[in-house]
């Protein structure tokens, strides 16, 4: 969801951003860059995401905004920008996970419209310590356990958390220090809410209990940091072997890997595809029914995972297309990892008639794809024939010759031989008008069609459309 700033905001050389909630934590952070930039003669924009989801938000925008101008008619170089967000959580989506998204989303957009590429964030060590027992209770290993770094790079911006491993009663005593107020978001005590949970009922019972506990979690989530290093470059090394270039994965080596290493690697993979962390279930399952598996196919968050002939590769898959594979397999009683080749997606009409004697792309109707014409002078067809060229469903009992010194053989042999996986054989024949079979996509041109020498030829090539690759 797009998020809109309430006014312009102007490019400025050695500038620093601050997240600027009007919060006790961010005021400080706020409060204290400001006097340090003063003196290196940088300027400070103040960015401030108004959520839209608290009826006191408009009061607290109001309240920053007059606090920032006191503070730049008393010399401070703070420039507050705001960006209001659009929308809403979809249904079903954690107003915490939609929140926190769209908040770094605005802060980006804010800050590379400031000339910025540094934003600072006010997380402290207590923050730190609730994070490492959240993550820790929602099962995380040890990248989620590492928890908050003190830097990190996303997009060209970098984020840094200067007082990660500051106290919370350092900053308390800068407040007072320089009498500063700031807002308090009664959110923050909403037991809906697992960390407003565990900062309200569990950590003062923690504290009391293990006076040591905030900074223990701290050193304990720098540890994880270090393992988790450990793991990704030892994921590295082993994707090398078992998935060169981060392609396919061969599962026989991958099974060569000791039982760790192979769900190291595997998570660090399905990372890598999946653009996010995978599924501890879809992990579990992987690691207990590929080692056996010949081919088949796992859903994975938008796509599937494919198996054939020893690999297992990623693809994207469109909603209708895995709305029809999914009918398959429970009309023909199959789990989501059994092989299957499944129909196109759509029902096909019985043929249609495309004339693709002229170079350019062709769409057809009920197929999700495309025919490629090109002008070639040799191994093309007749341009003649394919004036009325047909594309057809396959019907069984079709037979393709490779090329001209070998015996036509039944198409499920020759996808076999050329090692075509089972989801990557529905798409169109295409015939001339008399029925002669001219291109099988994934074969490519029956040898039986090639042109002679001398007359326009073209080239034909079926292009799915990207869901169904």
């Amino acid at each position: 969801m797009a998020a809109t700033p309430t006014r312009p905001i102007a490019d400025t050389p050695r500038a620093i951003a601050v997240a600027a909630s009007g919060g006790r934590d961010s005021t400080a952070l706020l409060h204290c860059t400001a006097r340090a930039a003063r003196a290196l003669g940088l300027q400070v924009h103040a960015l401030h995401v108004h959520h839209g989801l608290q009826p006191d938000a408009d009061a607290w925008t109001r309240r920053l905004a007059a606090q920032c101008r006191r503070w730049a008619r008393g010399g401070l170089p703070v420039t507050l920008h705001v960006q209001r967000l659009a929308g809403a959580p979809a249904a079903g989506d954690s107003v915490e996970a939609w929140a926190r998204r769209e908040r770094y989303a605005a802060l980006a957009a804010m800050a590379r419209a400031a000339g910025c590429d540094t934003v600072l964030l006010a997380q402290h060590r207590r923050d730190q310590a609730e994070t490492v027992l959240l993550q820790l209770l929602r099962g995380a290993g040890a990248r989620g356990l590492a928890a908050m770094p003190v830097a990190a790079t996303r997009d060209g911006i970098h984020w840094l958390r200067p007082w990660r491993d500051q106290p919370r009663e350092a900053i308390e005593a800068y407040l007072a220090r320089h009498r500063l107020r700031w807002v308090d978001d009664a959110s923050n005590a909403a037991r809906h809410h697992a960390r407003s949970r565990l900062r309200v009922d569990v950590w003062p019972a923690l504290v009391a209990a293990f006076p040591q506990a905030e900074p223990a979690l701290q050193h304990a989530a720098g540890r994880a940091a270090e393992e988790a290093a450990c793991l990704e470059a030892l994921a590295r090394m082993d994707a090398a072997v078992v998935a060169p270039a981060g392609e396919a994965l061969d599962v026989a080596a991958w099974r060569a890997l000791p039982t760790a290493r192979r769900a190291n690697v595997l998570r660090w993979l399905l990372a890598a595809w999946l653009g996010r962390g995978a599924p501890q279930t879809l992990v579990q399952r992987l690691l207990a029914e590929l080692p056996a598996a010949t081919q088949g196919r796992w859903p994975a968050p938008g796509g599937e995972l494919r198996l054939y002939r020893g690999r297992l590769a990623w693809a994207r898959v469109g909603p209708v297309d895995a709305t029809a594979r999914a009918t398959a397999r429970q009309a023909r009683g199959l789990g989501a990892g059994a092989a299957l080749d499944p129909p196109a997606g759509r029902a096909p009409p019985p043929h249609t008639v495309v004339d693709l004697s002229r170079p350019g792309r062709w769409r057809v109707p009920g197929w999700a794809g495309q025919w490629v014409v090109r002008a070639v002078r040799a191994g093309g067809i007749d341009a003649a024939r394919l004036e009325a060229a047909r594309s057809v469903a396959r019907r069984g009992g079709e037979r393709f010759q490779h090329d001209a010194g070998s015996v036509p053989r039944s198409l499920k042999k020759q996808f076999q031989a050329a090692g075509v996986p089972p989801w990557a054989r529905p798409a169109p024949l295409l015939l001339d008008a008399q029925g002669a079979l001219l291109i099988v996509p994934g074969l490519g041109v029956d040898a039986r069609a090639i042109a002679p020498a001398g007359v326009p030829q073209r080239s034909v090539r079926w292009l799915p459309d990207p869901h169904d690759a």
